[in-house]
């Protein structure tokens, strides 16, 4: 895995520690929210959607209800994929930046810069940076967070180009 150190929004980060091990008994039946950006992040969305491995760390596609080609899904438990969310709040965070955050950590994988939340119950939420379009990964416990980001970064790279989105 490369690991490369970039700017957060403005903030230093620091290197991306990814450790996931252990079980889920979480049950993705649930519907995913769907986010609704506007339509210049809608259309790299869907450009991203089009891009997506069909196999994330080794699981097979299978998208989350309802439909949406702003959304996309892996396993089951599922990876779920969410693009054009908002700016998480701890992205501009100066407590992240600076490592004194136990529960967000920012980094990059492969080319592109995420930042990491810790979601509780041993998942990680993983959200870009320094691209047009925020895209969210949340990875349930249990789950190589390392893989997934690996898998994805190709896709984003090519379909989410540089720059601060809002």
């Amino acid at each position: 895995m490369k690991f490369s150190r970039h700017r957060l929004i403005g903030l230093s980060a620091s290197v991306l520690l990814i450790t996931v091990a252990g079980c889920s008994s979480a049950d993705d039946s649930a519907g995913t929210a769907v986010p609704s950006p506007d339509t210049e992040v809608t259309k790299l969305c869907q450009n991203l959607d089009g891009a997506l491995p069909r196999e994330v760390a080794g699981l097979e596609r299978r998208d989350p209800e309802p439909r949406s080609v702003l959304t996309a899904g892996w396993g089951n438990p599922a990876i779920i994929l969410r693009c054009g969310v908002a700016r998480p709040p701890k992205m501009t965070d100066p407590k992240v930046a600076e490592g004194r955050d136990p529960d967000a950590v920012a980094g990059g994988v492969n080319g592109v810069d995420w930042l990491m939340e810790n979601a509780g119950d041993g998942a990680y939420r993983f959200t870009t940076a320094n691209r047009l379009a925020y895209v969210e990964v949340a990875v349930p416990e249990g789950r190589d967070a390392s893989a997934v980001l690996i898998d994805l970064a190709s896709a984003v790279k090519k379909t989410i180009p540089k720059g601060i989105a809002d």
